[in-house]
C-alpha cells in the first residue's frame, strides 16, 4: 500500500528480458508481482530464484521470453494463459454476465506507440494474438449489472475492467477487497499515482469511468 504508481517499468531494454521492480507499479505489475509473491511463498524453496521463475511464467507466453513479442500485452490473453496454468478460473458468466466478441487490434493500430513493434517479428506476432483473440468470446458483466453482482464477488477475487474502445479488451485490473459490505478495489492507481484501496464501491468507480464498459471476474485457485 502506497507504493508509487509508474507507467513503462518493463519498456526501454535494449533486448526483452525479466524486470523485477518491486518499488514501483503500474496496474498489471502489480498484479503480476503480487501473484508472484503469493506463488514464490507456496513453493519449496520460496527464494528469489523461485519469485523469477514464477514472474516468467506469469507474464510471458508459454513461460517463455522471446523478444518484445512473447510478453503478454492483452490482458484477456493474459487471463487465458493463467487459466490454462490452473492459477484462476473465469466466473463472469457465474455471476450473471454476457458474452462478448470484438476485432481486437489497438496495438498494431497504434504500433508508432510501442516502440518493441518497430521490430518485424514482435509487430507480425501481436498482429497473431489480435487475430486470436477476435475469434474469442469472452464474458463480461456490464457496468450497470456491477452492483447486482457483488454480493458474490469474494476478497482476492481478480477484477479486470473492460474497455469501451472498439478495439481495445482490458483498460485495468487489481483486487476485490470488501469494505463495509461493498466491494472496493485495491490497485495501482494512476489517478492517485500510488497502490490505494479505491474510496468508491466497482459500481461507482465504473460509473465515474467512461473508457470502462464493465468487469470480468476471475478468482484463483492455487492462492
Amino acid at each position: 500500500m502506497g507504493e508509487p504508481y509508474v507507467a513503462h517499468t518493463l519498456e526501454g531494454q535494449p533486448e526483452e528480458q525479466l524486470v523485477v521492480n518491486l518499488n514501483q507499479f503500474d496496474c498489471l505489475t502489480f498484479v503480476e508481482n503480487t501473484v508472484a509473491i503469493c506463488l514464490t511463498a507456496r513453493s519449496q524453496p520460496a527464494d528469489y530464484q523461485s519469485f523469477k521463475s514464477a514472474l516468467t511464467q506469469i507474464r510471458y507466453r508459454n513461460g517463455e521470453i522471446n523478444g518484445y513479442g512473447s510478453r503478454l500485452h492483452y490482458f484477456s490473453e493474459w487471463l487465458l494463459q493463467q487459466e490454462s496454468a490452473g492459477h484462476l478460473r473465469l466466473i463472469s458468466d457465474e455471476l450473471g454476465g454476457q458474452f462478448f466478441q470484438k476485432k481486437i487490434g489497438f496495438m498494431t493500430r497504434k504500433r508508432l506507440y510501442y516502440p518493441g513493434l518497430a521490430d518485424s517479428v514482435a509487430f507480425e506476432t501481436m498482429k497473431n494474438v489480435e487475430e486470436n483473440l477476435s475469434n474469442r468470446s469472452f464474458s463480461f458483466i456490464p457496468k450497470n449489472q456491477v452492483r447486482k453482482a457483488e454480493n458474490e464477488i469474494q476478497d482476492g477475487d481478480l477484477l479486470v475492467f473492460t474497455s469501451s474502445k472498439p478495439d481495445l479488451d482490458c483498460t485495468h485490473e487489481g483486487f476485490a477487497i470488501r469494505q463495509n459490505g461493498r466491494i472496493h478495489l485495491l490497485h495501482a492507481s494512476s489517478e492517485f499515482g500510488r497502490v490505494i484501496i479505491s474510496k468508491w464501491p466497482i459500481s461507482d468507480y465504473l460509473m465515474r469511468n467512461k473508457g470502462q464498459s464493465g468487469i470480468m471476474v476471475a478468482r484463483w485457485t492455487v492462492l
